[in-house]
């Protein structure tokens, strides 16, 4: 038997036999020291890689390796030191005796967003009204947050984030024009459920046999914004605002990436990101 295809997740493994099978070619699957290994006769060799490669070609926007291996890639503890930034801040303000003219200064208040003070956008995203609020938004960052980053990879996730929590900020100053004030980072976390709801209604349009399905990602998105983004005092058109943003984001990544940036990619966008929150806080000064 010949080793043709090595560090396999366990569902890639699966799927390359399966395409194996309906081609008949003979394989055998191990468990390697970097993941699953798939084995051929001698013979079968050319065989199985065209077999694979057909596969992979015909199912370009479906196919189960790029989702491994984007999950395998964005494995990161990014949401811990974002959580720490907010939990810093919260201490900050919360310590300060002028904790309302802080709120005031860098909350988004829609009068002075639209006359000019366009870095209130990024700053309101990082304040929170109680530890309550702060505890919630770090709890959402954790799952959907987390899970963008596993997609597309930590720095062009955190930057789609930023990117969608702004832009729904934006709108909802918008909508309001005046006499709003609103904090928190559940925009840019409704942003991420947006994202992740986008992507995956993109990648189930591909195929025809799941283009009846391509649906529930969205209603899934949907029915999470009705349930956690419109409490009592949650500010719902935020949240909705930022979940639009978030499809289309999402929608345009699953259309011009076919598989995470490399670290350089990586590290400008994450750059981009922290230029954008250290400018924001510059301007408020």
């Amino acid at each position: 038997m010949y080793k043709v295809f090595t560090n396999l997740g366990a569902d890639e493994a699966d799927l390359y036999g399966l395409v194996l099978s309906s081609s008949d070619v003979t394989y055998h699957v191990r468990k390697g020291e970097h993941g699953w290994e798939v084995y051929v006769r001698d013979t079968d060799y050319e065989k199985a890689l065209d077999a694979i490669e057909k596969y992979l070609s015909e199912n370009r926007d479906a196919h189960l390796v790029e989702e491994v291996h984007s999950f395998e890639y964005g494995r990161t503890f990014s949401a811990l030191w974002v959580s720490l930034i907010l939990v810093a801040l919260h201490v900050g303000v919360a310590l300060n005796h002028e904790s309302g003219a802080f709120v005031k200064t860098y909350g988004l208040a829609a009068y002075e967003v639209l006359h000019g003070e366009l870095y209130r956008a990024v700053t309101s995203l990082f304040i929170h009204a109680d530890t309550l609020h702060l505890a919630g938004n770090i709890l959402g960052i954790a799952l959907f947050c987390t899970a963008v980053c596993q997609i597309t990879g930590p720095g062009v996730g955190w930057l789609m984030i930023l990117v969608t929590g702004v832009g729904g900020n934006f709108l909802n100053a918008f909508l309001h024009k005046s006499h709003h004030l609103s904090v928190g980072s559940s925009t840019a976390v409704f942003g991420a459920v947006g994202i992740l709801a986008g992507y995956q209604f993109f990648k189930k349009l591909g195929p025809p046999g799941r283009r009846n399905k391509a649906w529930l990602p969205l209603a899934g998105g949907l029915a999470l914004l009705a349930f956690l983004g419109a409490g009592e005092h949650a500010d719902l058109t935020a949240h909705l605002f930022g979940f639009l943003v978030g499809i289309v984001v999402g929608v345009l990544y699953a259309f011009l990436a076919s598989r995470p940036g490399g670290k350089l990619c990586q590290a400008s966008s994450l750059a981009i990101a922290l230029m954008l929150f250290v400018i924001a806080w510059a301007r408020g000064f």
